[in-house]
């Protein structure tokens, strides 16, 4: 698939009725989380399979969590390994096969040794950002992908069930929402909820030389919604949810082969063994 290709194909999946679609899903999500994360999952794969294929590929899905992502992902073909830093969360779906323990923040994956390196909604809860988006450079391979979404402090969704209070301040929503729930959030400022912009995203990844930018764009939105990005401040509120796609410098030129681990045939425990050099276990 050529470039220009590429854009039409994303162009074309980028449509308002899917955005009402998604939207319409997550007004369920806390009552239907199925459904919802069932969906985001599809949707992400079709969304990454715009940059690059996914068949015969490695992929890292940092902070996989209940696993919903991992049968999208194997479904497209790839040799899909997930991390997280809960145990549990595997467990609850059933998803513990081909999952790793450990911190996004210190990555227990070789260097170089996956083809995508994915993470949804992950950054925002990390107290150190760029940490993890160094680890996540570090572990792709050259030519690989790295596609990170997250959502933005001074988005809507910002403070997450604190939201939209999270505008007059993180501690004064969390005290709200204490007040009126009689237990804190999930999502605590600065604890496990930091506030991450998109102006602080772009800025690493521009000065950073290990990738290069191949898209910035608001994840949920109509392609023709795309120019929200392009517009500081306005970007912060109006992107909701921010996806960076970024290739690995150094690596091969389109279409070539990819640096996949391992054959479809082996087992998960093998592909671990080639990802960490057995230094993780569940």
């Amino acid at each position: 698939m050529t470039a220009e290709q590429g854009r039409a194909a994303r162009r074309r999946f980028a449509t308002l009725g899917r955005s009402v679609a998604l939207f319409k899903a997550f007004l369920v999500e806390q009552t239907d989380p199925d459904r919802f994360y069932g969906l985001l999952a599809d949707d992400s794969v079709r969304q990454v399979s715009g940059y690059t294929g996914l068949a015969g590929r490695t992929v890292l899905d940092v902070g996989g969590g209940p696993g919903y992502f991992a049968a999208a992902f194997r479904g497209a073909g790839a040799y899909y390994v997930g991390l997280d830093p809960d145990v549990g969360d595997f467990s609850a779906a059933d998803s513990a096969e081909g999952m790793l323990r450990g911190s996004g923040t210190a990555l227990p994956v070789r260097t170089g040794s996956v083809d995508v390196c994915f993470s949804s909604n992950v950054l925002e809860h990390v107290s150190e950002p760029h940490r993890m988006l160094d680890e996540m450079a570090r572990v792709t391979a050259p030519g690989g992908v790295l596609f990170v979404s997250f959502t933005p402090w001074l988005s809507p969704w910002g403070g997450h069930e604190t939201a939209p209070w999270h505008w007059l301040g993180g501690e004064r929503a969390r005290r709200r929402y204490e007040r009126r729930m009689g237990h804190p959030p999930k999502n605590r400022y600065r604890e496990t909820l930091f506030p991450v912009s998109v102006a602080d995203a772009l800025r690493w990844a521009r000065g950073n030389r290990q990738v290069e930018v191949l898209d910035a764009l608001p994840r949920y939105h109509p392609w023709w919604a795309r120019w929200v990005v392009r517009v500081p401040g306005v970007r912060e509120v109006a992107s909701w949810n921010f996806v960076l796609v970024l290739r690995r410098a150094g690596g091969q030129p389109e279409g070539a082969p990819p640096a996949a681990v391992g054959t479809r045939e082996e087992p998960a425990a093998a592909e671990k063994q080639e990802l960490t050099g057995g230094r993780v276990a569940m």
